[in-house]
């Protein structure tokens, strides 16, 4: 198989980059961050307060890049399955990053320090890109696990965890923090829970661009049969078998006339 070009292998080194960025630019952001909690408070809580801007920066060149995977992604598939699913559910996610990096989510649990937990539409629309990035992280697992099935098993098991594990962590990440903001669970373990998802999430996408881009794998080639001359039989009418029975049984060896009776058949010619 030919190697991509260099084109393809540039766009998948998009999701290599966003994959192994974010996780470094978040947790270094977290875990410096005055006043914020690893354990409590979401990733994009990091778009609050003091320094935002490092979150909103790394979520937007995520997207871009990730929209960059996309792009490369339908460039290698060619055709076959999840050819149009895959990338497509790559940009959903791509948007979710954009949209989450532009619109901050709003203050709770006790994040920025000194703000009152409020609903803003802007926190609504926030939310929605949450549901847009983690969904589309996750359903492009599942469809390149069934694409990859035949020519990378072990990469497509690991895709069927890795999105899974992407739902998991997300829901349990969303129930945390509405035990937490009831005071039924505190200090409820949200933020760790969606930062394993992201986590997840980043560690199959370097994986997969990874494949894509160093390997010759390609799009399946439909396969033509050859032809064997041998195997050809002549055509013949459906009739032609019941035709030549017919004949067979009517015409028997006794119903050859005899040269005298063939003579005699034939009409004199009077002078």
């Amino acid at each position: 198989m030919p190697a991509h070009s260099a084109l393809t292998r540039s766009l998948l080194a998009g999701g290599i980059i966003a994959g192994a960025m974010l996780p470094i630019v978040l947790g270094v952001a977290g875990a410096t961050r005055k006043g914020y909690s690893v354990w409590r408070n979401g990733v994009s809580q990091l778009g609050t307060g003091d320094g935002a801007w490092v979150f909103a920066v790394a979520f937007v060149l995520g997207g871009v890049l990730l929209g960059f995977f996309a792009l490369g992604l339908h460039r290698v598939l060619g055709s076959g399955r999840g050819v149009t699913w895959g990338p497509l559910v790559i940009a959903v996610a791509a948007v979710g990053f954009i949209i989450g990096g532009l619109v901050p989510t709003d203050p709770a649990l006790g994040y920025p320090p000194g703000e009152l937990p409020v609903a803003t539409l802007a926190g609504r629309i926030h939310q929605g890109a949450g549901i847009l990035l983690f969904g589309g992280m996750a359903a492009a697992a599942f469809i390149l696990a069934r694409r990859l099935r035949s020519d990378a098993r072990g990469l497509s098991n690991f895709s069927l965890v890795a999105g899974t594990l992407i739902i998991v962590f997300a829901f349990a990440a969303g129930i945390a923090f509405r035990l937490d903001a009831l005071e039924i669970w505190r200090p409820a373990p949200a933020g760790i829970l969606e930062q394993l998802s992201l986590l997840v999430a980043c560690g199959w996408l370097m994986a997969i661009g990874i494949q894509l881009a160093t390997s010759r794998w390609s799009s399946p080639q439909p396969t033509v049969p050859a032809w064997n001359a041998s195997s050809m039989k002549p055509w013949r009418p459906p009739w032609h078998g019941h035709c030549a029975k017919g004949v067979r049984e009517s015409w028997s060896p006794n119903m050859t006339p005899s040269p005298s009776q063939s003579t005699s058949a034939m009409p004199s010619r009077s002078d």
